[in-house]
C-alpha cells in the first residue's frame, strides 16, 4: 500500500467539496468527523472541505494506532501534516474543536507552510488548575477521579462526561450522539487520548503561534471558561476572540447558525 492510500484509509479521510481555500476540520475528543455536519452547509459550495478521523476514533483504521506515538499531543499533530501532504494541501485554514485546537496549532509551528489560518472552537491549552497563575477548570484530583470512573465503569463515565461536554441544557439527542461516541471509542485508547488531552499543559507553545488565529468561546462552558479563552487571545499573536452567546463545549454542533457567520467572516477576511 503506497503511503497516500495509507494514510487516507489510516485516518479515514474524506474531502468534499471544491474551491481554492481548503478547510480542514478536526474534531475533539471523543467524537469523529460526523460531529461537524452541522457546519458543512455553509461551507461546502465554496471551499474544499477535508474530514478525518484520528486513529482509535470514528472510522479511522484501529491497527494503525500505536501507544508511544499518540502518547501526547505531538503524535496527533503528526497525523494532521501527513494529511496536508498526501493531499498536497496549501493555505489550510485548520477548524479545530477543543483539543484539536492545541493539536492543530502544534501542526501549524511544525510545518507553517501548509496553513493559512487557525480557527479554534472551545480551545483549552491546559485543564488543569495551577494555581495562582493560572485556572484551566479542574484540580488533577478531579481529573484523577474521572479516569479512575474510566476503568471502573465506561458507560457511567461517558454518561457523566457527556451532558457536561455538550451542555445540559442543550439537545438531548446531541448529549445522546455524545455519549455513544465515548462508548463507540476502544476504552483503552480513549483513556490514552484523555490522559494526553486533560493532563497536558501547552500554554508554553501559545506564543509561537504564526497564522492569524480566530477563537471562539462559548459563554457558558462546563470545560473551557470564558477566562481561559480571554488567557489565550492574550497569549496568541495576530488572535481575535468572539464570545458566543450559548451554553456548551459544542458550539459546531448546538449552535452551528450562531458560529458559522463568524467562521465565514474570517475565512474570507484578506
Amino acid at each position: 500500500m503506497n503511503i497516500h492510500n495509507d494514510v487516507i484509509k489510516r485516518n479515514n479521510v474524506t474531502v468534499l467539496g471544491e474551491g481554492n481555500t481548503t478547510l480542514l476540520l478536526a474534531h475533539g475528543f471523543g467524537c469523529d468527523q460526523n460531529m461537524w455536519r452541522f457546519l458543512l452547509p455553509y461551507f461546502k459550495d465554496d471551499y474544499k472541505v477535508v474530514l478525518f478521523d484520528y486513529v482509535g476514533s470514528g472510522k479511522s483504521d484501529l491497527s494503525q494506532y500505536h501507544s508511544q506515538k499518540y502518547n501526547d499531543l505531538e503524535g496527533y499533530a503528526e497525523d494532521i501534516l501527513d494529511i496536508c501532504e498526501v493531499l498536497s494541501l496549501d493555505n489550510v485554514i485548520l477548524i479545530g474543536h477543543s483539543v484539536s485546537s492545541i493539536i492543530g496549532l502544534l501542526a501549524s509551528i511544525k510545518k507553517p507552510e501548509y496553513f493559512a489560518k487557525l480557527v479554534m472552537v472551545c480551545p483549552s491549552p491546559c485543564f488543569l488548575n495551577l494555581p495562582p497563575d493560572y485556572f484551566g477548570g479542574f484540580d488533577k484530583e478531579d481529573l484523577d477521579e474521572l479516569l479512575g470512573l474510566m476503568d471502573k465503569n465506561y458507560i457511567g463515565w461517558a454518561d457523566y462526561l457527556a451532558p457536561l461536554v455538550m451542555g445540559g441544557n442543550n439537545s438531548q439527542m446531541l448529549i445522546g450522539e455524545l455519549s455513544g461516541s465515548f462508548c463507540s471509542t476502544d476504552p483503552i485508547i480513549a483513556k490514552r487520548f484523555a490522559k494526553a488531552t486533560f493532563f497536558s499543559d501547552y500554554r508554553a507553545i501559545l506564543k509561537n503561534a504564526v497564522h492569524p488565529t480566530l477563537i471562539v468561546q462559548s459563554e457558558h462552558d462546563a470545560l473551557a471558561a470564558q477566562s481561559v479563552g480571554q488567557y489565550m487571545h492574550n497569549e496568541i499573536p495576530h488572535s481575535s476572540i468572539d464570545i458566543v452567546e450559548a451554553e456548551g463545549h459544542c458550539l459546531h454542533m448546538t449552535h452551528p447558525n450562531k458560529i458559522a457567520p463568524l467562521l465565514l467572516t474570517f475565512i474570507n477576511e484578506k
